[in-house]
């Protein structure tokens, strides 16, 4: 996410809206409707979660590598300082309300508070924990903590170029094979279900596919411009080929989700397919870098509120419009929930989110060792 002072770039306001929108209406057809309300959408909605990691992949990593790059130099302090004035505020309040509310978790386990507070809530999570969609977070701020870290050791030990690229390839085939290791495991087991998300959906070491393909896009745009240059110079191209790719991936994963073939290769396949969207998003000329789609930059800046705050908002509505003979089907349930989730993301951001970053800008305004105005020119 950019603050308020970032120059932001339409394609990627309207890829994280899109990501925001998939999740939701997955969410709702899983703990709301339990009935196909949106179509294949909401079925294969949670791909929104992955688009979430490239988009951060790529974010990240081209603050890191920029500010690594830069004249000031990168400063992990400065970085973690950054990061945790961006998502914590938002996630302790919410995280306060599933312990101090007792409707807002509904009839749903909560696990201890320490392992929310130390990030590994997603370590062989039980399916149907409360607050369960923080699994992503978890592994969204292991990687903040991890990824600059490790930037700065190759930095250290110098570290070549081929390197980097080596290592990611490593990354993405080690997880590959982590995955069938697994499925073979799950084949075996009594509940196969079960035994998917527990130990292969919402584990770190299963789903940092998209997350490394994000750092290759920052790393390509980095330290190798021509070839950036390239790329971007065929943005519509690259946004066809992404959406093809996506497209395919989403066909496998709907026809046979929990297969051997897509549960090892989907996600490397979407994360190529994300990562050429992102490519189209942010390049020159492209259709999606100028697309202004209504609302999208509103609910790109709200969407780590609302994706924080809809599952309970929209299970609690449901069961109070119930009460008044509305079902989870009727068009005035589906508009009024959809309408609230955003609503009360609003509500978050504005009050909780907004002041924080605010304070960060002006208190770390940036990644780098020394500001921008104490650098001295070359």
């Amino acid at each position: 996410m950019h603050s308020s002072s970032t120059v932001r770039v339409h394609g990627l306001d309207t890829l994280r809206a899109l990501a925001v929108s998939f999740v939701v209406l997955h969410h709702y057809v899983l703990f709301v409707s339990d009935a196909p309300t949106f179509g294949w959408v909401g079925e294969v909605g949670w791909v929104g979660v992955d688009l979430f990691f490239a988009l951060s992949g790529y974010l990240i990593g081209n603050q890191i590598f920029a500010a690594m790059k830069s004249p000031g130099g990168f400063s992990l302090k400065r970085f973690y300082a950054r990061r945790l004035l961006r998502t914590l505020p938002n996630y302790w309040v919410v995280l306060a309300l599933y312990f101090l509310w007792p409707a807002f978790r509904g009839d749903s386990p909560l696990l201890p508070l320490w392992k929310y507070a130390t990030f590994i809530q997603n370590f062989a999570l039980e399916p149907g924990s409360a607050f369960s969609h923080s699994w992503s977070l978890a592994i969204e701020e292991q990687f903040y903590m991890l990824l600059p870290a490790v930037a700065l050791v190759g930095a250290a030990c110098r570290g070549s170029l081929r390197l980097a690229w080596t290592g990611i390839v490593l990354a993405l085939i080690a997880g590959m094979l982590i995955r069938a290791d697994l499925w073979q495991e799950m084949d075996a087991h009594t509940h196969k279900l079960y035994f998917y998300f527990k130990y292969i959906y919402y584990s770190s070491l299963c789903r940092y596919d998209e997350l490394l393909a994000g750092v290759a896009l920052a790393l390509l745009r980095n330290h190798h411009p021509g070839a950036w240059a390239r790329l971007t110079r065929h943005g519509n191209v690259m946004g066809l080929v992404g959406v093809a790719l996506c497209g395919v991936a989403f066909w496998f994963f709907l026809d046979d989700r929990y297969g051997f073939a897509i549960t090892v290769f989907g996600f490397p396949s979407m994360a190529l397919g994300f990562s050429l969207l992102i490519v189209a998003g942010v390049a020159e000329g492209s259709l999606l870098r100028n697309l202004r789609v209504p609302g999208a930059g509103s609910l790109a800046l709200w969407s780590y509120a609302i994706y924080l705050l809809h599952k309970p908002v929209c299970v609690m509505a449901a069961k109070w419009m119930k009460d008044l003979g509305y079902g989870a089907e009727h068009p005035l349930t589906i508009a009024g929930l959809l309408l609230l989730s955003v609503l009360t993301g609003w509500l978050l951001y504005k009050l909780v989110e907004t002041p924080f970053m605010r304070l960060r800008e002006r208190c770390v305004p940036g990644n780098a060792k020394k500001p921008a105005s104490q650098q001295i020119a070359v």
